[in-house]
């Protein structure tokens, strides 16, 4: 008999190791502190829309709360008309924005074509000129074409925005996929096209995931360019429209605070679905041996 003994709960080597006490209290302090900071904002600016006007600017959040600042935004203002135009431009930008990022990543990742290395080169560098640059040529190629104050010249200008970069990140991406799937693909009788639509596509989720998510985002809250080529509450934008809410004599906190929430519910659904298929792709994706 030996006088071993043996733990009735061993460590599970699936379980990281917490750490002493108070290393573990510090980072759940860290964590906590972090999550403060990064909420505080978000929720004073819901608070201050449920306050009426006169309390806008101070702390007492629960004295009189209202949907008052909701109801006067959605019935006194064009801003469903704004919100409205904001979902076309963005939600075109996303579609077009993927399709031209994805099928340009596939091309420079899996094909050789003269002028390869100029046309990486060329994604990359639009990525070093900042708005104030590219606005005013911008401006005068949109006059030209008579594109100013149309939905089709917004979109067009993001997506010379999202599209560089997105491309990048799919040819990185695709290069993960390996090549035997596409000859795979050839074998069967695929045409380059389809092997991609087919066969590639249903495996770059998650890269499809964040380039919709990133279109999305550059549409939805770019505000320079949609001010300076919109004008008309018709024709603007929520960056353009929510810019009628402060002059040089004050701000409406109170429709500002309350489109700002409204604003955001979007771009969180966007985020919550790119988020779903990110973590979907990652894990039907993998390449099993």
């Amino acid at each position: 008999m030996s006088g071993d003994h043996h733990d009735p709960h061993p460590p599970d080597p699936q379980r990281p190791d917490p750490g002493p006490p108070l290393a573990s209290a510090g980072l759940h302090l860290s964590l906590i502190v972090a999550s403060v900071i990064a909420v505080f904002p978000v929720l004073w600016v819901l608070l201050t829309s449920l306050k009426p006007a006169k309390y806008a600017s101070t702390t007492d959040f629960f004295k009189e709360t209202t949907f008052e600042n909701y109801t006067n935004l959605l019935s006194d203002t064009p801003f469903l008309t704004w919100f409205g135009n904001s979902l076309l431009v963005a939600g075109l930008t996303t579609v077009v924005g993927v399709f031209i990022s994805a099928t340009t990543g596939y091309a420079v990742s899996r094909f050789r074509f003269p002028g390869k290395r100029g046309l990486m080169w060329t994604l990359l560098i639009t990525q070093m000129f900042p708005v104030a640059v590219l606005i005013v040529p911008i401006y005068n190629i949109m006059s030209t074409m008579g594109l100013l104050n149309e939905p089709l010249g917004l979109v067009i200008t993001y997506l010379t925005i999202a599209v560089p970069f997105c491309a990048w990140m799919m040819k990185g991406f695709f290069d993960t996929i390996p090549r035997e799937i596409d000859e795979s693909g050839y074998v069967d009788g695929l045409t380059p096209f389809g092997t991609f639509w087919r066969l590639i596509l249903p495996l770059a989720k998650p890269g499809i995931a964040v380039t919709a998510f990133y279109s999305f985002i550059t549409a939805w809250g770019e505000v320079a360019y949609a001010s300076a080529f919109m004008v008309g509450d018709e024709n603007m934008t929520l960056a353009g429209g929510l810019q009628k809410f402060v002059n040089q004599y004050g701000a409406q906190w109170g429709p500002m605070s309350a489109a700002s929430v409204l604003i955001a519910i979007p771009a969180a659904l966007v985020f919550l679905f790119a988020q779903r298929h990110l973590v979907t792709g990652m894990s039907a994706g993998a390449v099993k041996g």
